[in-house]
This record gives C-alpha cells, sequence and structure tokens, in this order.
C-alpha cells in the first residue's frame, strides 16, 4: 500500500478522509485535539502532556521546525499533501516531486507578485509592497482619502492583517515582509475550484467568516464558513445571488487556468457595490474541506488526489448546508469537557487556551439553513458562556 503524508498545522480531519482510502497514512501536524485518529506513524508538536499551556500560535508556530520533525517521514512516503502552515516551496527539491498538489507557488503565495499578476484583468485591490511599517503608515498619510490594510507578504488565515490607522495600532513582527493593500469593505467570499493539467471546475462557493463579521473590529482571523451560497447564507440584503455565483465560478476557474494550478484551491472575493474584488488565492486544501465534504457528500482528500492525477470527479449540487465557526478562547482558560455534539478539534482535558488563542470548532449540516444556523449560534454562545465561567 502507498504512503501518504498529510502535514501542517491540524492535519486532524485530513486524516479521518485519508483513512478512508487506500493508503498508508502519515501525519505531522503543529496542533494537538483531543479527537484526532490516532494512528501508527504519526508526530505532533505540541505535547499538553509535558506543558500543558499551548501558547502563542503566531508565536511558537514553525513551518521549519515541522519540516525537521518530519524528516524520516519525507524520506519514507510515496507521497505528500502539504496543508495550511506549510509552502511546497518549503520543501527540499527531492521531497516536491512527491508532492500531490502544487509544486511552485511562488507566484501566488507572494501577495505583491500576484497582484501584478492579475491588476489588468482582474477587479482587485490596489497594493504596493513596503519595506517596513514606516513605509506603510507613509502610504496612508499621503493618501488620506483612502483606507488601507496592512499585511504580511506571504501568510494565511487572516494573522497580522490590521487597519492601517497609524503606527501603534500595527500588530506586525518588524522582520516580517508587508504589504498594504486598498482596504475592501464588503462581502467575503470564497471559491473551491479543482484544477487538473486540463481543466478548472468550481464546485462550490461559500461565505467566508472573519472576526470582523463578528465583532466589527479590526481583525480579519479566519472564522469559518457556510455554504453553498444562496440569498440566506451570504448573510447579507443581496438578492443576485445565482448571477454571483457564476460570476465567482468563471472567474476563480480562470485564475485557477492562469495560474496553471492542481487539485483543491481556493480563491477568495470581497463583494460590494463595485464588483467582485479578487483577493487572493489559496493554493492548497482550504479550511472549506469538512464543509464541503458534508454539503457534496464527497470525499474531499480522495478529490484532490484525483484532480492531481488528471481526473476531476463527478460532484452533485449540495444537498446539505454546513457551517464552520472556530471559536477562538474569550480568556485564557483550563479545558474541561463540553458536551455538544457538533465540536470538533476540542483540547485535551486541563490543557491551556491562551487568550485569542483558537479553542475548538463548530461544525454541522442541515437541509434548513436556519435550523443549521440556529444550532452553529446556539453552540458558539454554549461554548462562550461556559468558558467566560470558568
Amino acid at each position: 500500500m502507498e504512503k501518504l503524508l498529510l502535514i501542517g498545522i491540524n492535519t486532524r480531519s485530513m486524516i479521518e478522509s485519508g483513512l478512508k482510502l487506500n493508503y498508508t497514512i502519515y501525519s505531522t501536524s503543529y496542533f494537538s485535539t483531543s479527537d484526532v485518529p490516532s494512528i501508527e506513524n504519526q508526530k505532533i508538536i505540541l505535547d499538553e502532556s509535558i506543558n500543558p499551556d499551548c501558547g502563542v500560535f503566531e508565536d511558537k508556530f514553525s513551518s521549519k521546525n515541522i519540516l525537521n520533525v518530519s524528516k524520516d517521514y519525507l524520506d519514507e512516503v510515496d507521497y505528500i499533501i502539504p496543508i495550511s502552515g506549510i509552502s511546497p516551496n518549503d520543501f527540499e527539491k527531492k521531497h516536491q516531486k512527491k508532492i500531490l498538489g502544487n509544486k511552485d507557488i511562488s507566484k501566488v503565495e507572494d501577495k505583491y507578485r500576484f497582484y501584478k499578476e492579475i491588476r489588468n484583468e482582474f477587479l482587485t485591490p490596489e497594493t504596493f509592497y513596503v519595506n517596513d511599517v514606516d513605509e506603510a503608515v507613509e502610504i496612508q498619510k499621503n493618501n488620506p482619502e483612502v483606507q488601507y490594510i496592512a499585511k504580511p507578504l506571504k501568510g494565511s488565515g487572516g494573522y497580522n492583517t490590521n487597519l492601517l490607522n497609524n503606527q501603534s495600532q500595527l500588530q506586525l513582527n518588524c522582520d516580517e515582509k508587508l504589504i498594504v493593500q486598498e482596504y475592501i469593505e464588503g462581502i467575503n467570499l470564497s471559491s473551491s475550484v479543482l484544477g487538473s493539467e486540463n481543466e478548472a471546475e468550481n464546485i462550490v462557493n461559500s461565505r467566508l467568516l472573519t472576526q470582523h463579521d463578528f465583532e466589527k473590529n479590526s481583525q480579519f482571523k479566519y472564522v469559518g464558513n457556510i455554504l453553498p451560497l444562496t440569498e440566506k447564507s451570504i448573510l447579507a440584503p443581496v438578492k443576485n445571488t445565482d448571477a454571483i455565483n457564476r460570476e465567482m465560478a468563471d472567474t476563480s476557474e480562470k485564475l485557477i487556468g492562469k495560474f496553471e494550478l492542481i487539485g483543491s484551491n481556493g480563491v477568495d472575493f470581497i463583494l460590494n457595490k463595485n464588483g467582485l474584488y479578487v483577493i487572493e488565492i489559496n493554493p492548497r486544501i482550504q479550511g472549506t474541506f469538512e464543509c464541503v465534504q458534508q454539503a457534496l457528500g464527497i470525499n474531499m482528500l480522495e478529490a484532490h488526489i484525483k484532480a492531481c492525477q488528471n481526473e476531476i470527479i463527478s460532484i452533485d449540487k449540495a444537498k446539505y448546508y454546513s457551517y464552520k465557526k472556530i471559536i477562538y478562547s474569550p480568556k485564557t482558560v483550563k479545558y474541561e469537557k463540553i458536551d455538544l455534539n457538533n465540536l470538533y478539534d476540542m483540547p485535551h482535558l486541563g490543557s491551556i487556551t491562551q487568550k485569542d488563542e483558537p479553542l475548538l470548532t463548530i461544525i454541522d449540516k442541515d437541509k434548513d439553513f436556519d435550523k443549521l444556523y440556529e444550532k452553529v449560534e446556539s453552540s458558539s454562545q454554549t461554548v462562550n458562556k461556559l468558558v467566560n465561567n470558568s
């Protein structure tokens, strides 16, 4: 049986899907969750049995560390699928050859390079490359009528993305390479696309959720998704969702073809009265993974692998709505069991999650959108209440 390594920040959902396929599954992940399947070949960076405090992700996570820990796996396995947190460009060439997915993502991973590649073809926010925070602030001063955001040149999940008001409000690592981008106020959307050597096919669109959607603050961390995209799930007074879906499908397929991407990819947009802005491409399996599986009734890992092998599987329309919501801890908390049936990525009992770090994930599905939304939001309120009262 061929050996497949899943490697990234959190491999729990991919392991569950991988165990249903004809591979021997290997895994290296940063996070350790209490619900991750136990497999023979598994390495986890965080070990709560040694230190129950999970710390601050941005301070402790290192893709180089995960690759270093995985050295023997990288040599042993037949195939590798990097997940969020690991770039194919981080691997040595001998290991890059084993990747099922995009092997060179430099044109889309570098957000300024991506902007230059698409600015003459697609609606996209004006973007500047800057050498430091001072230069970012100077751009804002010279264009007071425009609101900007500052974000890392590379990265995902909305980490270290901030509204650019003044230097004191920037929470950025000075060693990080930055871009300053025109801030587009609107509705965050995402398109899931399968790409092969010969074609690209949009399989579903979703409402992408950030902290800004819920708290109306200047934080843009990824919180989750709702799919498929309809007049209800868009969570805004927008009536022409069929036309929006068609435009998203057409644009995302063109982009995946333009950059010759294969496997599962995501294209993020912002919609407002001026149109549909292209924000970025995520050239890997996305955070919508389990929502897509629930709504479409497919094994998303299998769909990704087959697309990489030049086969786009047949996919029917969504049979369910699916909603994923990441709960960031409202305070530093020692985890105690919470009895809800739609919780995933739960910490180990007694482990400590710092304030504003990811605590757990709520994922649910239903054919009725209103019932689904009520279930997920009710679970969200229950979790936050229990944590705040602990």
